[in-house]
């Protein structure tokens, strides 16, 4: 990497003036680079009250995601249903929205700016928390969480950016990477804050919890979240039509990668979302290359640098998201052990992930991001190996290094990952560029549980852990018993093969981005 990408206010001008584009769009680019510059060293901008912002609306955002898993089988309870089917709305409904909204926030935080969206989404939140805490059905629980998924959306479209738009090229590392700490710990404390919540309160205060929090933020960035408008700055057209197709094909790739499993892969509902999805997908492509001022800026998919680390961030997102989806089968179906000590036992991933995070980004800003990430993969992808070879006699000691490991690699990988991408994109377009990042963990988590939910269940390994944590599992004979837990173990085996598989691609993506 060129040293001069390390410089406090050249990074952005560096990287741009290097991306495949036309001339007349990198003089186009260079422009607004410079005079957004003057925006980064601003003295009237705390750096770090912005991380706090960010940081910390993260956190309530990952920990509501989080959390929401471990009181499911309640709310199922409350109103008289089933785990599947109606009631996995509530999480399903809730990704559907924010993967179909986020570039179009991102857009509008680049046109109106990042605050007024910040703000925005975390009212929408705080209403859509209380109304889901308050909620007397399914069917109005279900709509309150796709309105709070709106808020959810609003945040995740500008955090990222308010972050890299904020902190000098040398700096950038290190605070993405205490960014990262801070979303780690959220999906650290969402299982057995959940847990806890759901056995001694009732699950609504899962979603009260929020409200506090998020009005203490909201009052903070209200106060202190000042955003300089330089002069110059462009005044364009917002694009609707752009933004309804690419919602429309976004929901529709997310929907059937969801229920692709429960409706069958081959069936006509999963064949029309898809069939939805991709032809959506390139009209709204067709329509954003003609409009003079797009949702999505199409020469960012033509810079190689931005385009294989998002792809890297994908994969990531494909290989380490399985682990919290699985890894609660395994605790509670084949171990037998209970929501809490699964919700504890869970952490050590988190936790490494949130100790490498600000390390890898610090060693990021001094010596560059090329090799830390697909470095980070590796890890990653012999850790996830490691996970697939537990069976039911591992030793706790076992399975909690083993988790480490797979921690610490994708803690080296994000945080120089998420620079270099963020990096790659000009100042113009951060909330374009943090809309895609944010659309690709989604998109990413969304095929992650596809693939593994898929082959754990093809294998048998869903139906024996049915069987093993079933009221008549005393009765089954030792040979009986065995027989289900090998099954289990194959399904699990290979579902974590699979992710080591994705992570192993991901290295070579990471590889393939250039000296960046």
């Amino acid at each position: 990497m060129p040293s001069s990408y390390e410089q406090d206010t050249g990074s952005h001008i560096n990287v741009t003036l290097s991306s495949p584009v036309t001339s007349t769009h990198e003089a186009h680019y260079s422009t607004d680079v410079i005079s957004a510059s003057s925006e980064i060293l601003s003295p009237s901008v705390n750096k770090w009250i912005i991380l706090a912002l960010a940081a910390s609306s993260s956190f309530m955002t990952t920990l509501d995601g989080s959390i929401i898993n471990i009181g499911l089988p309640t709310i199922a309870r409350t109103f008289h249903t089933g785990i599947s089917g109606s009631t996995e709305w509530i999480i399903i409904g809730y990704l559907v929205i924010i993967a179909a909204t986020l570039l179009t926030f991102g857009r509008l935080a680049d046109i109106l700016g990042r605050k007024p969206i910040f703000l925005a989404g975390l009212a929408i939140f705080v209403l859509g928390s209380a109304l889901c805490g308050l909620a007397p059905s399914l069917l109005f629980l279900i709509i309150a969480r796709l309105f709070q998924g709106i808020g959810g959306a609003l945040v995740f479209s500008v955090n990222i950016a308010m972050i890299t738009s904020t902190f000098p090229g040398n700096k950038r590392g290190l605070a993405l990477g205490l960014n990262a700490v801070v979303v780690s710990l959220g999906v650290a404390l969402g299982p057995t804050l959940g847990g806890i919540i759901t056995q001694y309160l009732t699950w609504r205060w899962i979603f009260y919890v929020n409200v506090p929090v998020s009005l203490l933020i909201i009052l903070a960035g209200w106060r202190f979240f000042y955003e300089p408008h330089p002069k110059g700055k462009r005044h364009e057209r917002f694009d609707p039509l752009g933004a309804l197709v690419l919602a429309i094909a976004l929901a529709s790739l997310t929907l059937g990668l969801s229920f692709g499993q429960e409706w069958g892969w081959t069936s006509t509902a999963t064949f029309l979302t898809f069939g939805t999805g991709i032809i959506m997908l390139g009209l709204g492509i067709l329509i954003e290359s003609r409009v003079a001022h797009p949702i999505l800026n199409l020469e960012l998919l033509t810079n190689r640098t931005f385009v294989f680390a998002n792809i890297s961030f994908m994969l990531c997102m494909m290989a380490l998201f399985a682990p919290g989806f699985l890894l609660p089968f395994y605790f509670e179906q084949l171990r037998g052990f209970s929501t809490i000590q699964t919700g504890l036992l869970l952490t050590p991933l988190p936790l490494t992930f949130a100790f490498a995070a600000p390390l890898s980004g610090t060693m990021a800003d001094r010596l560059g991001s090329r090799w830390l990430s697909p470095i980070g993969l590796t890890i990653a992808c012999f850790g996830l190996f490691l996970l697939s070879q537990m069976n039911a006699q591992s030793s706790l000691w076992d399975i909690l290094w083993r988790l480490a490991v797979t921690g610490i690699g994708q803690g080296i990988f994000q945080s120089p990952n998420t620079r270099t991408m963020m990096g790659a994109a000009p100042l113009h377009a951060q909330g374009e560029a943090s809309g895609l990042l944010a659309t690709a963990r989604v998109i990413g988590q969304s095929l992650s549980v596809a693939l593994t939910g898929t082959v754990f269940a093809a294998l048998g390994g869903t139906l024996a852990g049915t069987l093993l944590s079933s009221p008549q599992a005393h009765n089954f004979s030792p040979a009986h018993i065995e027989a289900l837990q090998h099954t289990f173990e194959q399904g699990f085996h290979a579902a974590f093969l699979v992710c080591a598989g994705c992570a192993a691609i991901g290295i070579f993506t990471a590889l393939a981005r250039g000296n960046r």
